[in-house]
């Protein structure tokens, strides 16, 4: 009797020590969805007045990463996180000096994830995501060409969308107020004003959480040039090229689906077009990383897409 009670607790205690030795296979999402909110030189104030914007962005993150190499997507109970991002803004230059932008987001997500039955499920929603304010000074050349940006990321987005299913890292809606420095300039190249360069980056810094989840934050960097002398008519085409530059750092808080698979640091190259016909500007691009450095399993996008939509008036 006493024999096989200590064969059972040998076996409990080993099962437990097992459980605690085998990494456990966890879900995650690495958005990083600020990334969207840079590399756009088109956006920058240039003239005083009012713009519109419409921005479209899309990523599909369908391939399991860990470290800087991909991964058997056995690793991750996450499969696939699909994401088109709407964002409607209008964006104010008071003077040559001082401005502001707000951009309100809807956004439609598709999830294929493992729920905790085992079972590979999917979830389709679409929502008010989270509305950006930002402050706007560029009084620091007459020309406008350097400029600093001051706002907030407000919690406008759901974050609880079928929690049972959805982890609060893959919701639309972060549930923090989100303070947002960045900053700008671009140059000519040329006195023919045929190449002109651009820099630009912003910080996503949470400091108002909700609900025992604190998010990651965020670092997102630009820089590209442009080729100003295609012209067909009144219609001005530019080829872009440019590098961008993510890191973000691991999410925290008890309601965080997996703190030791969050975080990255990324690099990417993008190609893209703007073409201008005043008062329009569309802007398109395609961003393919070249460099991932993921904490733990998470979704990647092999491919980044963005388009925007401009009027000035």
């Amino acid at each position: 009797m006493q024999t096989r009670l200590n064969s059972q607790m040998i076996g409990i205690g080993g099962g437990i020590l097992a459980g605690i030795l085998v990494p456990s296979v966890g879900r995650a999402c690495a958005c990083g969805c600020d990334v969207f909110d840079i590399g756009t030189s088109s956006m920058f104030p240039m003239e005083q007045g009012w713009m519109a914007f419409l921005n479209y962005d899309y990523q599909d993150q369908n391939r399991n990463w860990s470290g800087t190499s991909p991964a058997p997507a056995a690793d991750n109970d996450d499969k696939d996180l699909e994401t088109q991002f709407f964002t409607f803004g209008l964006q104010y230059m008071f003077n040559t000096s001082w401005g502001a932008q707000i951009g309100v987001p809807y956004d439609f997500r598709h999830l294929r994830t493992t729920d905790d039955a085992g079972a590979v499920v999917t979830r389709n929603w679409s929502q008010l995501g989270d509305i950006r304010i930002r402050g706007i000074y560029t009084g620091f050349f007459p020309d406008m060409s350097a400029g600093v940006t001051l706002g907030l990321k407000l919690p406008t987005g759901d974050y609880s969308y079928d929690p049972s299913v959805v982890d609060r890292d893959s919701q639309l809606g972060t549930g923090s107020t989100d303070v947002l420095i960045g900053g700008f300039y671009y140059h000519n190249l040329d006195v023919n004003y045929r190449w002109e360069w651009f820099a630009q980056a912003e910080l996503d810094l949470p400091v108002l959480t909700q609900d025992q989840y604190q998010p990651g934050l965020e670092l997102d960097a630009a820089a590209g040039i442009y080729y100003n002398g295609l012209t067909v008519g009144s219609v001005r085409i530019s080829p872009v090229a440019q590098a961008i530059f993510s890191e973000r750092t691991s999410d925290s808080g008890a309601n965080a689906a997996n703190p030791v698979a969050s975080g990255f640091q990324r690099i990417l190259l993008s190609a893209g077009i703007d073409i201008h016909i005043h008062p329009v500007d569309i802007y398109a691009d395609a961003e393919f990383p070249v460099y991932q450095n993921f904490t733990g399993n998470q979704l990647a996008a092999p491919v980044l897409f963005k388009v925007i939509l401009s009027y000035r008036f």
